[in-house]
This record gives C-alpha cells, structure tokens and sequence, in this order.
C-alpha cells in the first residue's frame, strides 16, 4: 500500500512539474520589481540643454519630463527612459531628459507641469514611488549625429525610443561585423577615430535586449535618421 502511494505522489509532482506555465514578458517582469522610493521636486525643466542633450527632441504631447538623480545616473544609461511616478493616488509619465546634480537617490526633479499633476507646487517637496517603463512614444527611434562627425570621428545618440538604450554598434560592411561606440556622460555613443566610411549601418540594443537597426547613416554633422521601427 506505502509503495502505491508513494508512485501516486511521484505521477502528481512530475505532473506539475512538467506542466507548461505561459511566459512572462518582459514589461511583466518589470512591473513585478518593487518600486523605487524617494522624493520629487520641480524645476524650470530642460530638454534641449539638459544633461542628455536632446537638442533636436521635442516631448510629445502628454509625456512629461524629469531630471534623474546623479545617483541614479548610469553615466547617461538612463537617459531617454521613461518613469511612473505615483503620488496620492495620481500617477504620470515622465522622460528622463535631464541630470540632477546632488540629488539624493532616486530623486525626481520634474518639469513643473508634471509635479502640479501630482500635488500642489507649494508643497516643494513630495515622497513618491516610481517604476521604469516603456515610453509611450509614437513612431520608430532616430539615430542623431554630434556635431563634427566625419568618417574620422563618431558620435551618435538615439531619441525618440521605445525603451532606455544599453549599447550602441556601428557596421560599415553592411553587417558582417559591428563595432561598439563607447557611451559617453553626455548621452552620446563615440568611436574617437570614426569609423573611415561616409556612411554606416548602426545597431542599438535596449536594456531589455532587442535591437534596431539603421542603416546608411551618413557620417556627417547633426544628421537625423529614421528607424524603420522601434524597441520592442
């Protein structure tokens, strides 16, 4: 009788053990993450001059923006992402665009339309939860070229994503083989001795690991190219 019992215990936990579960996405994982804590402020908000130098992007309608404490920098890794933030029941969507400086950990500082849809401005100060997710942006990504680039000298930045860009890769044999940029401070990807070509194919890869890539850029001054898509 043991021995029959026992062989119905083996058959039930095989049994669960093999039964399939449906996958989790990506987004899912994230949301399952605890919340990060800290505190937001507001100041006069800054896209084009911020820190992550969108000097050519321009927020679309409803997303907010925010400036991200140097303590949650990531030398720039940040830059482009998005962020709930949840306070009193209220919840926004802002793009990191901008650094601050001093800030404690996971401090906020909004534009000033994004903190008075939180709470009133005289408050100045506010506790708040907040989570990475994904932009709610429209169109594919752009690739963006500094100033000064040539084919002796590269530096490219994405705007307009999807999701926070990790990596950045440059191909001029039409994808045999990439080279990786090097991200700097400023959130721009560089190869401080160009990539010797007119134009290339770029690759970039999200945080979560999913690539884009743009081909023909030209290797030439604050050129913007248009993805054919975005992150998914």
């Amino acid at each position: 009788m043991l021995a029959q019992i026992f062989s119905v215990l083996v058959l039930a936990v095989s049994a669960t053990l093999a039964a399939p579960t449906a996958p989790t996405s990506l987004d899912q994982r994230a949301v399952a993450r605890r919340s990060l804590s800290g505190q937001a402020t507001f100041y006069g908000g800054n896209v084009h001059g911020g820190t992550c130098s969108f000097s050519t992007y321009t927020l679309p309608s409803g997303l907010y923006g925010t400036a991200l404490s140097d303590s949650n920098w990531n030398d720039a890794g940040n830059c482009g992402g998005c962020v709930a933030v949840n306070y009193g029941g209220k919840t926004i969507t802002a793009m990191i665009v901008d650094e601050c400086p001093g800030c404690g950990t996971n401090h906020l500082d909004l534009f000033p339309t994004a903190f008075s849809a939180l709470a009133s401005p005289s408050a100045g100060v506010i506790d708040v939860t907040w989570d990475y997710v994904p932009c709610p942006v429209t169109g594919p990504l752009q690739i963006h070229t500094k100033s000064g680039v040539s084919e002796y000298w590269f530096s490219a930045q994405v705007v307009n994503a999807h999701r926070r860009t990790s990596k950045m890769e440059v191909s001029t044999n039409q994808g045999a083989s990439w080279t990786t940029a090097t991200r700097m401070t400023y959130n721009f990807f560089e190869i401080s001795s160009g990539v010797g070509a007119n134009s290339a194919w770029v690759r970039v890869t999200s945080q979560t690991g999913t690539t884009v890539v743009v081909k023909n850029v030209p290797m030439t001054s604050d050129a913007i190219v248009t993805a054919s898509g975005n992150y998914a």
